[in-house]
Order: C-alpha cells, then sequence, then structure tokens
C-alpha cells in the first residue's frame, strides 16, 4: 500500500516538473532558432542551430544596456531595503508601542497595493524633482513595496531568537550596533538571505514602475522585452534569448540562497 502510494507521489512529482520545465526548455529551444523556424515548423530541438539571437543581445547596446540598468537599480533597491528593514524588524520584534499592531498591518497593506496605484504621483514627484529615466528613481519606487516584505520575513526569524541574548550582551558591555551587527546578524543571517532573495526577485521583474519611470538612459531589460515589435514582425528568436538571459540572475541568487529559503518555509515565514 505504501509503495503504491509512493509511486503516484512519484509520477505525480515527475509530472508537475515536467509541466513547470516546459515552458523554459520551450523558450530556451527557440532561442537557438531562427524566426523563419519558428513560424514555419513545430520542432523539439533547433533544426538549424544559431548563436545569432544571443550576439544580438551581447552587442546590441538596446539589449545589453537594459540588463546592466536593471542590475544597477535592483541592487540600490536590495541594499537599501534591507538596510531600512532590519532595524524597523527589530523594533517590531522586541518592543511594544502604542499602534505598533496597525502600523504592521499599514506596512503590509503596501505590499498588497498594485503598483499601478502609486504610478501616478511617482510619475509626477519624479518629474518635478528632475528623477526620471534614473536608476535611483525606480529604486526608491520599489522601496514601497519591498521594505514592508523585508519588514515581515525579518520580523518572524528576529522573533525566534530569545531575548535573553540581548540582555546578556548588554550585561557583558556591548552597545546595541556592536551588539546587533556581531551577534546579533550572524544569527538572523538567513532571514536576510530570504528577504533579500524577495527584493531582489520583485525588483527584477517588476515592469509597470520600471517601464513609465524610465525612457532611455534606465530602461530595464524587461521594458526592452516588451518592445520587439518592427515592420518585419515580431522578433520571437531574441526574445526568446533574452528571456533566457533574464533568468539566469534569479537562478543565480536562488542557488546562493536556497538554503536559507529552505530554512524559511521551515520556519513558516515564507
Amino acid at each position: 500500500m505504501n509503495e503504491t502510494r509512493f509511486k503516484k507521489r512519484s509520477l505525480f512529482l515527475i509530472a508537475y516538473l515536467i509541466f513547470a520545465l516546459l515552458p523554459i526548455y520551450w523558450m530556451l529551444n527557440m532561442s537557438f532558432k531562427t524566426n523563419e523556424e519558428i513560424l514555419a515548423s513545430f520542432s523539439l530541438w533547433p533544426q538549424h542551430f544559431t548563436w545569432d539571437n544571443y550576439k544580438t543581445i551581447f552587442t546590441d547596446e538596446s539589449w545589453y544596456s537594459g540588463y546592466i540598468n536593471s542590475l544597477i537599480y535592483v541592487a540600490i533597491n536590495s541594499v537599501i531595503s534591507i538596510t531600512v528593514a532590519l532595524p524597523a524588524a527589530y523594533a517590531f520584534s522586541r518592543y511594544s508601542f502604542i499602534g505598533d499592531k496597525h502600523v504592521f498591518f499599514w506596512l503590509l497593506t503596501n505590499r498588497m497595493t498594485p503598483p499601478a496605484v502609486f504610478l501616478l504621483p511617482f510619475f509626477q514627484l519624479y518629474t518635478t524633482v528632475g528623477l526620471m529615466d534614473t536608476h535611483i528613481a525606480v529604486a526608491l519606487a520599489h522601496l514601497l513595496f519591498n521594505v514592508p516584505l523585508a519588514v515581515w520575513i525579518l520580523e518572524g526569524f528576529m522573533s525566534g531568537i530569545p531575548r535573553e541574548i540581548d540582555e546578556t550582551a548588554y550585561i557583558d558591555g556591548y552597545s546595541f550596533p556592536r551588539f546587533f551587527l556581531t551577534i546579533f546578524l550572524p544569527l538572523i543571517k538567513a532571514g536576510v538571505g530570504v528577504a533579500a532573495f524577495f527584493c531582489f526577485m520583485f525588483s527584477w521583474v517588476e515592469l509597470l514602475l520600471a517601464r513609465t519611470l524610465t525612457s532611455v538612459n534606465a530602461k530595464p531589460i524587461v521594458a526592452t522585452m516588451t518592445r520587439t515589435v518592427s515592420a518585419s514582425g515580431m522578433d520571437w528568436a531574441t526574445l526568446a534569448a533574452a528571456g533566457v538571459l533574464t533568468i539566469v540572475p534569479g537562478a543565480i541568487v536562488i542557488w546562493f540562497v536556497r538554503h536559507y529559503i529552505a530554512k524559511g518555509f521551515a520556519m513558516g515565514r515564507v
């Protein structure tokens, strides 16, 4: 009976993996084809293998600059988000103050709000102060969504650390900055990894704010990928190659924080 159940679960897992990986494989398959082959025939692998689509991305400034711009504002946003969220999460996990639960809930409601709600205010504000089409503009806009998420994740990890550790450190003469950086932060490094991962992924894939708040100098790859239509039609092959390369940074980040994400799931905070 157990063996039959195990086989059923194994078959279900295999079917799910095939279903999940099929779109990625198909995009990889298309990235090594020409547009003519993509539109003319249906094949499980390229009949005329070519690297031209990847060469286009690495040699055309309008393509590779999109990746550079995305990496710049994503890195800025992730660093600022974690830096701001760490003290805020510590305050929520260690202190009780008037309206603390309401403030915490208000932070989460910002994360739940669609980006389109904040689009017009950001556009008008950045136009006024001259921040349009800059990396910092997108990074600051994404803070509105990433900081609440990072605070929520980090607060859960911090609440799992006994308060006696804080009290013992203070008795031993540790200042708060020294205690936080040398003792407390290493204890929640799993939470920092999980929070950084989700901040990275949201900024990397977010399209509406990134596309509207930039035009040329800071245009991200997600915006470039939506503008592949020409007089000859959609450039499916180059778009597929760009999609494959877009997955790479996220896959690298997942590889480095995979243990932290698993620990976050085990703690019930992810």
